[in-house]
């Protein structure tokens, strides 16, 4: 959310007519069936630049220039509005929206004294008209003057109801878009049909609105954020609706059975003060990852009639309102390569190889692919234009192709037919392809894991150490560690009296750590860590954990229904090393645990209980040494959930030296912040 945005920097006139140019074929595209050239930020840069180019050389000035112009000004309508469909200007920081605000003020001769604050949704803005209550037409924006018709879309959006709760007259205006559930739909059902997906959301409401001849149909969402009887209505109630508060239009278009922001968690607000407009933009920026739709910014508004009265309109936008953008979490750059790469459970996972893009403040090289299933339902290909996503802490991912921006050098992506790693044949029985040899195909890497600092912690076994045991036969999985001798260690090359006794004593002190670290270490494909923990405290010990079938595992909080028979079918795998295990006397339960029907006696007294609690940034102090497991063991003991991100639903933030996102997250939805002195007081019993 920077104050200072950087823009595409214009040379002479000639950069200038091309890149006004550039600005018209996108919008067009973007506006038309939302295939756009140009990802969202790179047409913000490049209309600002035209900006300033036009601020130094106004004779200049291009009369297509998009700088004039309302959103979606390149796409011709035959449909007049009856009152014009302007856009927003933007602003990009606190400094900017406090200077806009000053304007705005100075403008009125008086203070604002309420403001209304509502995210910006992320689709295509249209009006929906109704006559006596009935939905009798829908018409997009287009230049703001005049639309397209796309009536044959009634039926077919969530939201927007064939009949208002009263029988009147009124234009509803609001964004058609899609949510991510009713995308991955969409996308299937086009995949299925022509072997293509589409590119984001947002190009996907857009196509879909205006399709007439698809052969199958796709789901949309609309969200009012208006109302607006007919200019020549002088109805009263038509009179009271033009003299309430936009917060109160608001809720009367919710009482007529249409959609609004406000079934939402950031749904619109009323703030008194320019302080609480900035803190209600930063809740809804920090929630804006979490969120089932995508949105872009938020728009802050004069919620009194009145005063959007007095401060009128642009040519092109009200100047009673204004949007705050927010980052990009989506760009177009070019897939340049895909790696494969064997897992430690002998899972083969696709990556992603970019051309460096800078997406939400960090520089992208490496994206997502889950499977060749998904490759494939993507239809990517090696050089193709591809949307690139991030929100908050989630790993990038490759949204889809922009198929519209192919040049036909576009290479198919060659899928392995031998494991990347050993050369041995793939098992390509379940969506996630796995090598026939499963973990024995990463042997070192699978021995390494368990023997971890958060699994087993087993020191002074290092990789070049568990290679030498591997290769004198001593070993075949990390459960024949606690089988081996000292004749058998000190047979080994540079293995003396000291570093034997001191190894297998680390053998002796992993024995005893708890269930969940062991049940870690055996590295079930679906679960990790956080995951173990669960799995452990739920069932207590190794032989529950066995007995229980597919439905038994589900109950263990974030396991789902799809998780669940591979876990079963994971610890069938790795029988025989559990048996060995047993027989060895490692540790096969978990300290304190108790039946989750029957709460610890005590429990309702610690000092975390009932909190979700993250850990974020560099600990110091009494916890300086512990590992991040280490720290979540330590909320658990103390009766709180470790958790991984910032939410709602978080209670306290344990916040280190360089925080970094989590503490701003945490800071915009009012999360309880503590720093790592003050956490160890609050656990010091369980530390």
């Amino acid at each position: 959310m920077s104050d200072t945005p950087p823009i595409t920097s214009l040379a002479d006139a000639a950069a200038y007519g091309e890149a006004v140019q550039l600005a018209l074929d996108a919008a067009a595209a973007y506006y038309g069936d939302g295939t756009s050239t140009l990802d969202d930020d790179a047409y913000d840069r490049l209309v600002r630049g035209i900006a300033a180019y036009e601020e130094a050389h106004p004779g200049e000035v291009l009369s297509t220039s998009p700088t004039g112009k309302v959103a979606g000004g390149a796409v011709v309508g035959d449909v007049p509005h009856t009152v014009p469909m302007l856009s927003l200007d933007n602003v990009f920081g606190a400094e900017q929206l406090a200077d806009w605000a000053a304007s705005l003020e100075r403008r009125l001769g008086r203070p604002v004294t309420s403001w209304s604050v509502e995210p910006k949704l992320d689709g295509l803005a249209i009006t929906a008209r109704y006559r006596g209550g009935r939905l009798a037409q829908l018409v997009t924006r287009g230049d703001g003057t005049a639309g397209e018709d796309v009536s044959h879309a009634i039926g077919t959006i969530v939201g927007l109801p064939a009949r208002l709760a009263e029988p009147v007259t009124v234009e509803l205006r609001g964004e058609v878009m899609m949510t991510a559930a009713q995308f991955e739909e969409a996308c299937a059902k086009r995949q299925a049909h022509d072997g293509t997906t589409f590119a984001n959301p947002r190009s996907a409401a857009a196509g879909t609105l205006r399709a007439q001849d698809r052969p199958y149909v796709c789901e949309l969402t609309f969200f009012g954020y208006g109302a607006l009887p007919h200019p020549d209505d002088t109805s009263e109630a038509a009179v009271r609706l033009r003299e309430l508060p936009h917060s109160e239009v608001m809720a009367w278009v919710a009482a007529q059975g249409v959609q609004t922001p406000a079934v939402t968690e950031v749904g619109g607000i009323v703030a008194v003060t320019l302080e609480q407009v900035q803190e209600r933009v930063e809740q809804i920026a920090a929630k804006r990852a979490g969120l089932p739709f995508g949105i872009d910014g938020i728009v802050i508004k004069c919620d009194l009639a009145a005063d959007q009265a007095q401060a009128g309109f642009s040519s092109r936008a009200p100047r009673w309102a204004i949007a705050y953008k927010l980052p990009a979490v989506e760009k177009i750059t070019k897939l340049l390569a895909v790696e494969w790469n064997t897992g430690r459970t002998g899972v083969i996972a696709p990556r992603a190889v970019l051309e460096p893009v800078e997406l939400d403040g960090s520089v992208v090289t490496y994206a997502t692919l889950h499977n060749v299933a998904d490759i494939r339902r993507r239809g990517l290909m090696l050089g193709d234009s591809v949307v690139v996503y991030k929100a908050g802490d989630v790993i990038p991912r490759i949204e889809a192709p922009v198929v519209s921006l192919r040049t036909g050098e576009e290479r198919p992506i060659e899928i392995p037919q031998v494991c990347p790693s050993c050369g041995d044949g793939i098992d390509v029985s379940q969506e996630r392809w796995r090598c026939v040899r499963g973990r024995a195909c990463r042997l070192i890497a699978s021995i390494s894991y368990a023997a971890g600092r958060d699994q087993l912690d087993i020191e002074g076994l290092a990789e070049n150490r568990i290679l030498q045991l591997l290769n004198a036969g001593l070993i075949n999985d990390f459960a024949d560690l606690f089988y081996l001798t000292r004749d058998q260690l000190l047979g080994l090359e540079r293995m003396g009296e000291v570093s034997t006794d001191n190894l297998l004593a680390a053998f002796e002190r992993a024995k005893t750590q708890p269930l969940s670290r062991v049940f870690c270490a055996l590295g079930v494909r679906g679960t990790g860590r956080s995951m173990s923990r669960r799995i452990a405290r739920h069932f207590g010990s190794m032989e529950a954990i066995r007995a229980a079938d597919a439905e038994a595992i589900q109950a263990v909080e974030g396991i789902g229904p799809e998780k669940a028979p591979v876990v079963v079918a994971e610890l069938a795998e790795l029988a025989d090393l559990i048996d060995k295990l047993v027989k060895a006397g490692v540790s096969m339960t978990e300290p304190g645990w108790t039946p989750p029907e029957a709460a610890p006696e005590g429990a309702a007294d610690l000092p975390l209980a009932g909190m979700s609690v993250v850990v974020t940034g560099a600990m110091s102090g009494p916890l300086e040494e512990l590992t991040r497991t280490e720290m979540n063991e330590l909320i658990e003991r103390a009766g709180g959930k470790a958790s991984s991100s910032v939410s709602a639903k978080t209670s306290m933030l344990v916040a280190g030296e360089k925080a970094g996102s989590k503490r701003t997250k945490a800071e915009g939805l009012g999360v309880r912040i503590v720093d790592p002195e003050e956490f160890a007081a609050l656990v010091e019993p369980f530390i």
